[in-house]
């Protein structure tokens, strides 16, 4: 019995032990940089958005798409040329898109948002879709971007600085910066003051 209690305590210790070394060079466990958005309404009240949101950001520049159709059979869409679905009697068109990405896809009665920000652009824009109206609110977030460096075997993050924001209004009330410095610390950046069309 002794001896299972000593390799118990073995064990144990080695666990701690290896704990002890991951946090040695005091790295950050949690070492994603997003901009932390809070939805609040009109009035300062910290809510969960009552609708379907959808963010989009707009990227400069527009990329090729393929198009394959074939009667009785669903439309395909794809980023790269499809050799099979020609052979299987697909036509093909192509088309010019923008190179948007969608950050948040259809998230519903959300209270807070986390998106990225770009490196090397001063300015993001993002695009707020929402299921219950037609219109749109456009976020425009300009800033800076630096880089961070805890210790030099953690590797660079790129930490950015907040320097203004617009936002349309068409469930947006208004929109503030609350805290310009966007790390990995996870603290409200930015807080969203809603209108009350959802909520």
């Amino acid at each position: 019995m002794r001896l299972c209690g000593c390799k118990v305590w073995v064990c144990a210790w080695a666990a701690m032990a290896l704990l002890a070394a991951c946090y040695s060079n005091n790295c950050p466990l949690e070492n994603t940089v997003t901009c932390n958005y809070a939805f609040f309404d009109s009035e300062g009240n910290a809510i969960s958005y009552g609708d379907t949101i959808t963010v989009t950001t707009l990227k400069p520049g527009y990329k090729t798409v393929y198009i394959y159709r074939k009667l009785g059979n669903l439309t395909v869409t794809k980023e790269e040329r499809s050799e099979a679905l020609i052979e299987q009697g697909y036509t093909e068109t192509t088309m010019q898109q923008r190179r948007d990405t969608v950050l948040i896809n259809q998230q519903y009665g959300a209270s807070s948002i986390k998106v990225p920000m770009s490196y090397f652009n001063e300015e993001d824009t993002l695009v707020f879709a929402y299921k219950s109206i037609s219109m749109r609110d456009t976020i425009k977030i300009r800033h800076s971007s630096f880089p961070h460096v805890e210790l030099p075997e953690c590797g660079t993050y790129r930490f950015h600085s907040l320097r203004g924001i617009t936002a349309t209004d068409a469930a947006i009330d208004h929109i503030e910066i609350s805290n310009p410095t966007v790390n990995y610390d996870g603290g409200t950046n930015v807080k969203i003051y809603f209108n009350g069309v959802a909520e």
